[in-house]
């Protein structure tokens, strides 16, 4: 197998992880939080897919599918590429509240199909190459950006299934 192909495996299983969690959810299933300082359902699919988006995009040197494909006004945004989530407060979270789980889907969706397109076209030279990051030392390259975006992404959504058992548990879940 090559290192293309597992990182391509990582990122699907990321998306079944993400549309099992957010299947069926209402609205205010999305929005729910187990305390004040914790995070939605909502959000932690919408900033999962922003930080895949943003170091995706940048990696294949094209701009985010949050601009290009107009993501951001599906969610009520501004077409900053600079906004994924890093830094909100509790009030910024709970006033990330999409009209349903499809548009989370869909944009995951979106972004996925695009990260395993530019992931498709990857040598193995080409996961050696060093990023031009001189805050980190070492510097890291294109396969550790890769591994440091799945691991992200794996965490957040584990994060998303456990607060979806939460939400099942609450009898929230539609019969």
């Amino acid at each position: 197998m090559e290192a293309h192909e597992l990182i391509k495996d990582a990122f699907g299983r990321i998306r079944d992880l993400v549309n099992m969690s957010l299947k069926d959810l209402t609205v205010e299933q999305l929005a729910f939080r187990p305390d004040e300082q914790a995070n939605s359902a909502a959000w932690l699919a919408w900033h999962l897919t922003r930080v895949q988006d943003g170091h995706m995009s940048d990696l294949a040197g094209r701009e985010q599918a949050w601009v290009s494909e107009g993501w951001h006004e599906k969610f009520g945004k501004a077409a900053n590429p600079g906004d994924t989530g890093f830094g909100y407060t509790s009030q910024q979270v709970a006033e990330l509240r999409p009209s349903g789980p499809k548009v989370l889907v869909d944009y995951h969706q979106a972004v996925y199909a695009r990260s395993v397109e530019y992931v498709g076209t990857l040598t193995a030279g080409d996961l050696d190459r060093v990023l031009n990051e001189p805050r980190w030392n070492p510097m890291p390259t294109v396969g550790v950006r890769l591994v440091s975006v799945c691991s992200d992404n794996l965490q957040h959504a584990g994060q998303l299934a456990y607060l979806r058992g939460i939400i099942e548990r609450r009898h929230w879940f539609p019969a």
